[in-house]
């Protein structure tokens, strides 16, 4: 079963809702993620690279695997943005994050990062995830919310950053500026 709306599941049309992907709307998900995918492609005047060359055999295939799970973002019955998830052993790997190009820049991308969150095993303490080293804004987002650069890595034509995020970490690290920061009101 779809955990995905249906068209009367009566869902606000503006309101975003994060669910799992299912194998049904795979031809939505390859869809998404060509669009997001073209202007990565443009950037690095490559239009072979994975995530436009995958076919939906493919990406079928790579859903169905127990250690994948695949996370959407919903608007009405639209999905704008996905992300997906591949757990090995105490790391989760990022991958694929996408969203519609007429959907950027309002915060589904930031949301289906922490979205990944509850699928996540007890034992994963860091999540791992690369961009194209020339990807600003990606990195940006990424370094944002926790995530450091760790290494690059050359593959063809293209450099990847490879960034990291041990859990509990920012968190920790925002409490305590948080704190910080009402401990120096008070004292005002």
């Amino acid at each position: 079963m779809s955990d995905a709306p249906t068209p009367d599941a009566g869902t606000d049309a503006d309101a975003t809702r994060i669910a799992l992907v299912d194998d049904s709307h795979a031809g939505e998900l390859l869809t998404l993620r060509r669009a997001a995918f073209v202007s990565e492609a443009q950037l690095y005047d490559d239009p072979n690279i994975p995530p436009l060359t995958q076919t939906l055999a493919e990406l079928r295939a790579d859903m169905a695997r127990d250690d994948v799970v695949t996370i959407g973002a919903w608007e009405g019955t639209r999905l704008v943005g996905s992300i997906r998830v591949e757990i090995e052993e105490q790391r989760a790997n990022l991958g694929r994050l996408a969203v519609a190009p007429d959907k950027q820049g309002r915060g589904i991308g930031t949301s289906l990062l922490f979205a990944v969150l509850p699928f996540l095993p007890e034992e994963v303490t860091e999540i791992w995830v690369f961009t194209g080293k020339d990807s600003k804004q990606n990195l940006a987002m990424y370094t944002k919310h926790g995530y450091e650069e760790q290494y690059d890595q050359a593959a063809g034509e293209l450099t990847y950053t490879y960034l990291r995020r041990v859990l509990g970490q920012f968190d920790a690290r925002n409490a305590d500026e948080v704190g910080a920061g009402e401990a120096s009101q008070r004292t005002e």
